[in-house]
């Protein structure tokens, strides 16, 4: 499912577009006038594909479709776009975009669950990190996203908890006393 409204929630797409400054849009479900350019090339495609003989194998429908996909993008011209094609018109433009993240070493989801204590402990460049999310949250199935060194809680409703940006400097986990030795050393000198 991509959306998590009818529950009251975000599922993971949403939580991720809107991270990066995408705005979901969702259609009215059973109403195609929403989608009225999806629905027209649906009825160009079969149109396309009734004239067409029929295909013996995927690799053929597959074949048939290119040979569309190529004549309606860059061969047809259309009359909204001043009997360019589509394609022209496309490279035409300008066109805004998330700003460009650096493309992080390694991607992982994991799922978990909250200690009693609130906190969810994560390996981070063989050490082992623990991260606060909340005593609240004790015992709460989660998931993280991790992507290099930035950390997302997120609940199974999709709910972002918490975000961490692991510091490999920091020291995450709690601190040990120090073992006092009682052994006595006691050195014996030989006299000759």
């Amino acid at each position: 499912m991509f959306s998590g409204s009818s529950r009251g929630g975000t599922v993971l797409l949403e939580s991720e577009l809107a991270r990066l400054g995408i705005r979901c849009v969702h259609a009215r479900a059973y109403h195609p006038q929403t989608c009225g350019k999806v629905e027209r090339f649906h009825q160009t495609l079969k149109k396309f594909l009734a004239k067409q003989p029929p295909p013996t194998s995927i690799a053929h429908l597959q074949a048939q479709l290119d040979t569309l996909r190529a004549y309606y993008n860059q061969r047809r011209p259309h009359r909204a776009l001043a009997l360019r094609t589509p394609l022209v018109a496309f490279n035409a433009r300008l066109r805004a975009g998330p700003a460009q993240l650096a493309v992080p070493t390694q991607f992982r989801v994991r799922q978990d669950r909250i200690d009693s204590s609130g906190r969810v402990t994560l390996r981070y460049l063989s050490v082992l990190r623990h991260i606060y999310v909340g005593r609240a949250h004790r015992g709460e199935r989660i998931r993280l996203l991790i992507a290099g060194q930035d950390v997302r809680v997120i609940r199974e409703d999709g709910q972002l908890l918490g975000e961490a940006t692991l510091d490999a400097k920091r020291n995450y986990q709690p601190l040990r006393r120090p073992e006092i030795v009682h052994d006595v050393v006691r050195q014996v000198s030989s006299i000759t």
